[in-house]
């Protein structure tokens, strides 16, 4: 049996996702804002980002893509699905649970770049504090600085499970 361990409550989490809204907004101004949610994983953590985002000219869309199998990286970033929103000339905000290796963030955002995104930004919930030589090395917004555990819940999964728990946990043995 799988043991948790819980590192932020459900409460610490959307206090801090609140704050992050509110930061996003302001820096946004009254420029348009397109949100690009990467799934499974951002789904939770966007969702309610989403809400505390206060612009009247936002949009949201979604990308699926990633690199683990049975919770192992494969090293190989697959984008397995596209925008349904033209990026061209869009200021796009790439939202995702986890800031880990740092590859699916750098291939997406260059994607969004050579499609013609005006800018591209990134806000994730969880920064891990690890090396990230072949990706992005921070994101522009960040929820929490972690060590290098498994984490789970707020979209961070263990073969898809634990995703949908509110805070977040150190999974265990």
């Amino acid at each position: 049996m799988e043991k948790i361990e819980i590192i932020k409550t459900p409460e610490e989490v959307n206090r801090r996702v609140r704050e992050l809204g509110s930061e996003i907004t302001r820096a946004c101004g009254t420029a348009p804002l397109t949100m690009v949610v990467v799934m499974n994983g951002g789904l939770f953590f966007a969702a309610k980002l989403a809400e505390a985002i206060t612009l009247d000219d936002f949009y949201i869309d979604s990308i699926a893509a990633g690199s683990y199998s049975c919770n192992v990286s494969s090293g190989v970033v697959k984008l397995r699905s596209t925008l349904k929103l033209d990026p061209r000339g869009r200021n796009i905000l790439i939202v995702d649970e986890v800031l880990d290796s740092g590859r699916t963030l750098k291939v997406i955002r260059d994607n969004l770049l050579e499609m013609g995104a005006a800018s591209v930004k990134t806000a994730v919930l969880v920064e891990k504090e690890i090396a990230r030589p072949d990706g992005i090395s921070h994101a522009d917004w960040t929820g929490f600085f972690m060590d290098d555990r498994y984490l789970v819940g707020c979209g961070m999964d263990s073969n898809e499970k634990y995703r949908h728990y509110p805070g977040i946990a150190v999974l265990g043995k």
